[in-house]
């Protein structure tokens, strides 16, 4: 099982954008819903902004900023933004897709990186997951948000929003 979870994490990237696309061709945002949705999906970037700062990927058991809070703040993050894409698009159809791919992908992701976790940072990472923290007190940097490439999320988040505004115009 963990070989399956660990391809569908991969390709949840890939399988994001066909869903995505899915999604606006089923969406039938009202400007209401979308102020709703992207408020939501504003807060769940804020949140992976937050954690993409402070997280040193692959070298370390990050424990600072959300991290001292979740395990998984980029998901937690994801999550959000994925819900406020379902209320933007004021679709049920397009709100189980969103539901379907988070449960699917996330879920995989999370139970590969755990298992690549424990293998790679052992009794750090037990600690870490039993709430036995250490220090927390990293500070935020942009710089090592940017170094994690969030920057190309709040993009992506910016121009499906703007797709959403465009399909709510036309609907007019």
């Amino acid at each position: 099982m963990p070989d399956l979870a660990a391809r569908v994490a991969r390709l949840r990237v890939p399988l994001g954008f066909i869903a995505s696309i899915a999604a606006l061709w089923l969406a039938h945002p009202t400007w209401t819903s979308i102020a709703l949705g992207a408020g939501l999906a504003a807060v769940g970037e804020a949140v992976r902004v937050w954690a993409a700062g402070h997280l040193e990927k692959g070298r370390e058991v990050t424990m600072s900023g959300p991290y001292r809070f979740t395990g998984h703040p980029l998901y937690l993050g994801s999550t959000l933004i994925g819900i406020g894409f379902a209320i933007a698009s004021n679709s049920l159809i397009v709100g189980v897709i969103a539901v379907l791919y988070l449960g699917l992908t996330l879920g995989a992701a999370i139970r590969s990186e755990e298992a690549r976790l424990r293998a790679k940072f052992g009794r750090e990472y037990a600690d870490y997951r039993a709430g036995r923290v250490s220090d927390g007190s990293r500070r935020f940097s942009p710089t090592r948000a940017i170094r994690n490439r969030e920057h190309r999320a709040v993009a992506g988040l910016a121009g499906v929003v703007i797709l959403l505004a465009l399909k709510a115009w036309l609907l007019l």
